[in-house]
């Protein structure tokens, strides 16, 4: 095996001969990471660095787009909860996890599962009316990317009463009623912040209470064979009888660009932009936004949030050939958070957006236009559902644990 080389931010570019400051910005913009040196200096692995570079002169070498699957199936059994268009569902499936349950409340997501996987138990009903007591004891996992409404008492000491109206109750009670091996919650990473931590430091009380030892991760998409900038807040809890490690998925050593990704994409449905919109998205190169416009234009486009703080970077937004994708919203053309074609003026199509969120091109989304890219924008990327399941599946047989792809934290951490 080839040793990796790592180097100082100085040396990198002297290497490369690019400025530091372009580092910084491949940094930001989380094309590359980096690592810290015994004495506190950020290193940087030369291969990815010479990946990066390459693909900022549109050179590009293997293509490592793909839906990831296993073919090794497992014994092991699942509960979802708010299954949406079955992002995590098909992750966990194709990582060898078999569905006993899955729980929806919207129709139009509903009806894509039934779409896709007519096999599966797919319950249309409000989760605060199912009976989850006769799959106790029945079932490996129970999952659930609950929606994170705010809890007014968070951290006062309420205990238990501060989740109960949110959906994090309905998913708790499940785990409660189930008792799974292992219970996985999934949220965006602000919930790590949300009432500065007192909320998710109610959740994992209550996991705790529960009789579960938790640890949890924020998860960036784009080192887990997603084309997107996506982050997700992945809490892990193991039941306390069991005497098992907590498994996470490493960090790849590279991302894989919007080119790649949509090399192939078949054409969809999608959405237009009105002439005088298309007029000024026109002018706007590709990974460029409003600040490329002409400062009467910028006025003009931005309206009073000219004027406002912040970078307002996700205005007039065109997404770039040679980097992932910004995290997709639920709609490609709101004014706020563009996500533009990188070389056509239009919005990126369903089946882009699909793409992206690396669900297999047979998948097809039921309802409106609009539905559709609100199922996709919401739904966890597929593949990095997919790395989240093998972990889970190497945490409940330790017999595949790869230390290479794998985080293992011991009881003893």
């Amino acid at each position: 095996m080839v040793k990796k080389v790592f180097l100082t931010i100085s040396e990198a570019a002297e290497k490369l001969s690019v400025s530091a400051d372009t580092i910084r910005r491949w940094e930001k913009k989380g094309l590359i990471k980096s690592s810290r040196s015994e004495i506190n200096y950020r290193l940087f692995a030369l291969d990815e660095l010479q990946r990066v570079l390459k693909k900022t002169k549109g050179i590009h070498g293997k293509n490592n787009y793909k839906v990831l699957k296993t073919t090794k199936k497992t014994n092991f059994t699942s509960i979802e909860l708010f299954a949406g268009a079955g992002g995590t569902a098909l992750g966990f499936e194709n990582a060898g996890i078999k569905h006993v349950l899955l729980n929806e409340f919207d129709k139009h997501c509903v009806a894509t599962l039934h779409k896709n996987r007519p096999e599966w138990n797919v319950l249309h009903q409000d989760v605060a009316k199912v009976d989850f007591l006769e799959w106790r004891n029945k079932v490996d996992i129970v999952q659930g990317g609950f929606p994170c409404q705010s809890f007014s008492y968070a951290g006062k000491g309420l205990g238990f009463g501060d989740t109960r109206g949110t959906l994090f109750f309905q998913f708790l009670r499940c785990v409660k009623e189930v008792k799974p091996k292992i219970a996985m919650g999934e949220n965006v990473r602000g919930l790590v912040k949300h009432d500065d931590g007192k909320t998710l430091s109610t959740m994992i009380k209550e996991l705790e209470n529960a009789g579960y030892r938790v640890k949890w991760r924020v998860l960036r998409a784009q080192y887990h064979d997603v084309p997107q900038k996506r982050e997700r807040l992945i809490i892990m809890g193991i039941r306390n009888d069991l005497n098992i490690p907590f498994i996470f998925p490493k960090e790849k050593d590279y991302t894989i660009s919007l080119r790649e990704a949509l090399a192939d994409v078949p054409v969809t449905v999608g959405q237009q932009y009105p002439e005088k919109k298309k007029k000024i998205m026109d002018l706007i190169p590709p990974g460029g936004y409003w600040k490329d416009l002409p400062p009467n234009l910028q006025k003009e486009y931005l309206g009073g949030s000219y004027y406002l703080g912040g970078g307002k970077t996700g205005m007039a937004r065109r997404l770039s050939w040679d980097e992932p994708s910004l995290t997709l919203t639920c709609a490609p053309a709101q004014k706020q958070t563009e996500r533009c074609h990188p070389e056509e003026t239009r919005p990126l199509t369903v089946g882009e957006y699909a793409r992206i969120q690396t669900f297999p091109k047979e998948w097809m989304f039921m309802g409106s236009v609009g539905s559709q890219y609100k199922q996709i924008g919401n739904a966890v990327p597929v593949n990095l559902s997919y790395h989240v399941g093998r972990c889970i599946t190497a945490m409940l047989d330790n017999k595949e644990i790869d230390t290479k792809s794998m985080e293992v934290i011991t009881l003893k951490n």
